[in-house]
């Protein structure tokens, strides 16, 4: 049965309440967009694309394109790690991630 006017219908906003995802109206999904929030938000701890690409069920291409963005934009860092390259979150990105999830409660 639709949702008639005045009757409750499933709110598409519920889908974005899932862990590790950001709302297409939060400040940072409106300033990055959601795929970088996304990424952004799992920098947690240190991670490689491949890690980030598994984690967050993008392309690999795609999350490379997006970490370069947000590096260019100062928000995270690369440093290599044996035979592979890991990135982190800088303290600007930390910032960002922190005012994120404390939006978020």
């Amino acid at each position: 049965m639709a949702a008639g006017p005045d009757l409750p219908g499933p709110r598409v906003s519920a889908l974005w309440k899932q862990p590790g995802r950001t709302g297409p109206g939060t400040a940072l999904h409106r300033l990055v967009g959601s795929s970088r929030a996304a990424i952004l938000l799992a920098l947690e701890d240190p991670a490689s694309t491949s890690q980030l690409a598994a984690t967050l069920g993008q392309s690999l291409g795609g999350i490379g394109d997006h970490l370069a963005v947000l590096r260019e934009a100062g928000l995270v860092a690369r440093a290599r790690s044996g035979r592979s390259v890991l990135y982190r979150r800088t303290p600007v990105g930390d910032a960002l991630a922190a005012a994120e999830l404390r939006a978020e409660r």
